[in-house]
This record gives C-alpha cells, structure tokens and sequence, in this order.
C-alpha cells in the first residue's frame, strides 16, 4: 500500500480534531462519515475531511490508517488502558504547515466577504508553533488589508503571541522584503516529511549480557499495539529469566 499525498494530508487533518483523545476506530469513522451519535455529538461530522473515504470499507480506512502508523506519521500513546493516536514530529510538521494555510484560507475569504471584525478569539490557546508559522505565512503574503485583523488578534491573545503579531504588522506596514529562500526551505522540508519513513528492524543492547539484538519491524507493531515499552533485553536473557523464575 501507497498513499498519495492528499490521502496523507487527510488522515492527518481528520487526526487533528481528536489528538490524544481518541483512537484508530474514530479516527476512521470521521474518515468514512460515520452518522454514529458520538462522532456527531462530538462535532467530528464538521470536520474538513470529513467523509473523505466514504465509498471504502472501514477495514480499508483502519488499514491506510496503520499505514500512517507504521509510516512515521501517526502514532499510539496509551492513557490507561485506551489507546490513543498522536501525531509524530514528522506528522505534526506537516499538520502545523496545513492548519497555518487552512487559516489564511479563511482569512483571504473574509477579505472577499467583506468581514472587517471577525472574532479572533478563536486563534487563542493554539499549538504555539502552528501559531507563530501561521504569522509567518500571514508576512509574507505582504498584504497590508490584514492588519486590522493582526490588530484585532493582539488584543485576545498572550504577551509573547502579540510581540510577534506586532512584529508582523510591522513589517507589512514597512514593505519588508519576504526571504524567499526561507520559504522555498520550509516547503521542500514539508515535501520531504511527507514522503514518510518505511519501517525497519531496530538493532538494541540487552541491558543484561551486552549483545545487540534485532527488534524486527512485526514486534514493534505488536509491542505498540499492546503499548509495551522496548524491550531492554535479548531473548536469550528473557528466556533465562523465565527459567529461573519457574526453578
């Protein structure tokens, strides 16, 4: 299986609206548009991406959504005994790149519509580093119609957030110039994050004898899927330990 970089894109945006509350089984059932009463009641039938696989099975979706998995864009962090996705430092880099063009979407849209005084309440208690790119975004379009909306922000948000909101209003009220080769930079870090990362066996020390041991690719998903830690010994050791624990 191969996903193509709009399906990626996807299973990364329906992932961001249950982020360390929600599991593979959701994640899919936003995928697939499921009517189900906690997927409405949760608001998820709102989501972008919503539906976005709807005319597959939800064992395909779950299977594309292991992919992710085992690709380095999603992962599994247990809270208790529920199993929870997150986003891996691959994935939320592209995550972040998205929801920062997602809100200058909106942004253009209102300049179209007219909308002067949008509510900007809605930017506060972000991920700071989505945040702080989005301005960034916002920079370089060098569009000076933006900063009553910029103004608007700096008065809901937090004193760190606003001295960079100032800093951008700034530099579009001066003209100044966009560093083009930063752009181009951050879009083919993007670009290469997305080609994801195949997995492979993992070649670990045992703690105990001092021999290195290969952890293959099926045990690390069955360990992640059961939420196991690595494993910090060989199996020759693990075997001895089980003997002299039966003696």
């Amino acid at each position: 299986m191969y996903l193509s970089e709009e399906d990626k894109r996807a299973i990364l945006r329906a992932a961001d609206e249950i982020i360390a509350q929600g599991g593979r089984t959701l994640l899919a059932k936003i995928l697939k548009g499921s009517r189900e009463k906690k997927v409405l009641q949760l608001g998820l039938d709102k989501c972008p991406v919503y539906g976005y696989f709807k005319s597959e099975k939800i064992e395909e979706v779950m299977n594309k959504i292991d992919w992710m998995i085992d690709y380095d864009f999603l992962d599994i962090q247990y809270d208790g005994k529920l199993p929870m996705i997150i986003f891996t430092e691959r994935g939320w880099q592209i995550e972040a790149n998205q929801r920062a063009d997602e809100f200058l979407r909106e942004w253009k849209q209102w300049l179209k519509q007219g909308n002067s005084s949008p509510d900007m309440s809605y930017l506060k208690d972000r991920n700071r580093e989505m945040i702080l790119l989005f301005l960034e975004k916002v920079k370089e379009t060098t569009d000076k119609r933006y900063i009553p909306y910029l103004t608007a922000w700096s008065k809901v948000d937090y004193k760190k957030v606003k001295a960079r909101i100032y800093e951008v209003i700034k530099a579009l009220e001066e003209n100044e110039t966009i560093n083009h080769q930063q752009v181009l930079k951050r879009e083919a870090s993007v670009n290469e994050a997305l080609e994801g990362a195949a997995p492979q066996d993992l070649l670990l020390k045992c703690y105990k004898c001092g021999e290195r041991f290969t952890f293959s690719v099926g045990e690390q998903k069955f360990y992640k899927q059961k939420g196991f830690v690595l494993p910090r010994s060989c199996e020759k050791c693990r075997d001895r330990r089980y003997e002299d624990f039966l003696c």
